[in-house]
């Protein structure tokens, strides 16, 4: 019997997955920003910009806005050659894909059901990335692939020159996100094609064609007697668009326009009064439409920041404007985590929506504050401002992502980081755990919960079997409490049935890849990889390990490399410990002095 197989993409290294750790993430309201006015009610003060890895900004955001967010647009890195330094040997197409995939994993679980992921990419990823996001969101919701004019120029010396983008547009379930999606308001060009000749009180009318279509059957081809008494017929090879009663209603209805004459072939009217409001989204997007990447430059950026060194290719906020009409209406979360010069924070804001943008670069704190500070003092007048009607108002937050929970001591043992205060350590465990961090004012062991009578409380003390009864007389037979402590000194604990007990660091170490900073898709900020054998690296010196870099090493500097045991191998690591014990029990043997024979 045959197996079933998928048709799917593979590549170097997809198999595995980093074990992100669900950092906390730590407010600075010197770096937060907020207008001194309000505009009126709907004025929104919580959107949110977070410095740090985006990939651990994503996981540190997903337990409290899983499946909140109705649009995430993303410009990623684009894996140019100018990134790697031997693009087409392939490998840089699975590490980049590989540090693509758990981003839009993490994406998709942020996404509301109705929500949507918009990626600007170029011809150099578009159709890897297109494959990885249909295993990621399921082919069938795929949306469209919008073409946009990034410039109007060209370059002479190319062999076809390239002008557009791709923004691929995947929706988290296709048919909820069809009936939530927005129009598009009519251009004036498209408002201009509904005209009133005939001084119709109804208002004006699309004339369109001359009412005949390209196919048909000969049933489409009867006689129509006209005002002036002309009996016409449809050209040669075209066919009446309507049919004998069609007609017929629509002179009743005074819809039938034969000219002003009465002696043309006739159409049957469509009122702008009775079409709907909007039209749907086409997929090319012109620059005169959505702006230009040099015009975002020139024309805004620089103009509203002259003294700060200019962004290379900011979007444009028409871009973001024409994704955000589409896809989000006044209120609803969007979010950024490749926030560049922080275009989408900005439109964002101007439109009515709340945001969360994530940045790691210096920038976040060169180009993104001092622009977001314009917008919401109202002194950015470029961009989509005019027409928006934007006055100013509103604000953001400042977070930096906290620092890894864990991390190790002189000793090579895995410790609570003393950065830690008890109020950073139990938000911390509580999202490791699952649980919403909300510590009571008055019961000091409900710092968190995961339902009305689920608790639990983070301590680095070592409890005793007194103060484990206390609690668990306080938790009482209705209520449960799950204790994260440092040590508990009680054999027996099903004497505490409402009680869940657990060691820290202990329990959680095999969780994740603790004290890992930098998830980053700028090859350089990657660490190298630990030599496992001369033969080993030798074989594929070229490879990184999937969260890694790209560099090949000589020989003498693959010598040189120190092998690491597994962060988690405890048998491994307790192993080199006992070894290092019983090598320092030798030497202070040896040092001890002799006693006299």
């Amino acid at each position: 019997m045959l197996q079933k197989t998928k048709l799917e993409l593979t590549w170097i290294g997809k198999e595995n997955r980093p074990k992100l750790e669900p950092r906390i993430l730590i407010e600075d309201p010197a770096k937060s920003c907020h207008a001194s006015f309000r505009t009126g009610k709907a004025d929104i003060f919580d959107n949110r910009l977070v410095f740090g890895d985006n990939l651990l900004a994503l996981k540190a955001l997903e337990q409290e806005f899983a499946g909140k967010v109705k649009c995430v647009f993303i410009d990623p890195p684009y894996n140019t050659g100018s990134a790697f330094t031997h693009y087409d040997d392939g490998v840089e197409h699975s590490l980049w894909l590989s540090l693509m995939r758990p981003r839009i994993d993490l994406i998709h679980s942020l996404l509301a059901m109705d929500g949507s992921l918009w990626i600007t990419i170029d011809d150099n990823e578009c159709h890897y990335l297109k494959i990885l996001c249909d295993e990621v969101f399921g082919r069938q919701h795929f949306v469209a692939t919008c073409v946009w004019e990034k410039d109007k120029g060209g370059r002479g010396d190319a062999d076809i020159s390239l002008s557009h983008d791709n923004v691929l547009v995947y929706a988290k379930d296709r048919s909820i996100w069809a009936t939530a999606r927005n129009l598009l308001p009519r251009t004036e060009t498209q408002l201009g094609r509904f005209k009133n000749p005939d001084n119709d009180s109804r208002g004006p009318w699309r004339q369109g064609d001359d009412g005949t279509a390209k196919s048909g059957t000969e049933k489409q081809r009867f006689e129509v007697t006209l005002p002036s008494g002309r009996v016409v017929k449809p050209p040669p090879g075209r066919y009446w668009a309507f049919s004998p009663q069609s007609l017929e209603l629509a002179r009743r209805e005074g819809r039938a326009y034969f000219g002003t004459d009465g002696d043309r072939l006739p159409i049957i009217k469509r009122y702008l009064s009775e079409v709907r409001e909007g039209v749907a989204p086409r997929t090319w997007w012109s620059a005169d439409e959505v702006g230009t990447n040099q015009g975002a430059k020139r024309d805004h950026l620089n103009k509203m920041l002259p003294t700060i060194e200019p962004f290379e290719t900011p979007k444009p906020e028409g871009l973001l404007h024409r994704i955000l009409q589409i896809s989000t209406n006044p209120g609803d979360l969007v979010l950024d985590s490749f926030a560049g010069s922080g275009t989408t924070g900005a439109v964002a804001h101007k439109m009515g929506r709340r945001w969360i943008m994530v940045e790691l670069g210096e920038h976040c704190h060169t180009h993104i504050i001092p622009r977001l500070k314009k917008v919401i003092n109202g002194e950015d007048k470029g961009g989509i401002t005019e027409a928006v009607g934007w006055k100013g108002g509103g604000g953001f937050r400042y977070y930096r992502l906290g620092p890894s929970l864990l991390k190790k001591d002189e000793f090579d043992n895995w410790i609570i980081n003393k950065q830690y205060n008890p109020s950073m350590l139990a938000e911390a465990i509580c999202k490791l755990e699952g649980f919403a961090y909300a510590p009571s004012e008055t019961v000091y062991w409900q710092h968190g919960h995961s339902t009305e009578t689920d608790f639990i409380y983070v301590t680095t003390q070592t409890l005793t079997r007194e103060q484990l009864q206390k609690l668990s007389d306080e938790v009482g037979v209705s209520r449960s409490l799950l204790i994260m402590c440092a040590a508990f000194r009680v054999k027996n604990l099903d004497e505490f049935p409402n009680l869940t007990i657990k060691k820290i660091p202990k329990t959680v170490m095999t969780r994740c890849e603790w004290g890992r900073d930098d998830y980053s898709l700028e090859i350089a900020a990657l660490p190298l990889r630990s030599a496992v054998s001369d033969q080993q690296s030798a074989d594929d010196d070229h490879l990184l390990e999937v969260s890694g870099q790209r560099k090949t090493r000589t020989k003498e500097e693959r010598r040189a490399s120190v092998q690491q045991p597994l962060l988690f191998d405890v048998e491994e690591i307790s192993n080199q410990r006992s070894a290092v014990g019983l090598a320092e029990n030798r030497k202070l043997k040896a040092e001890r002095p002799k006693k006299n024979s």
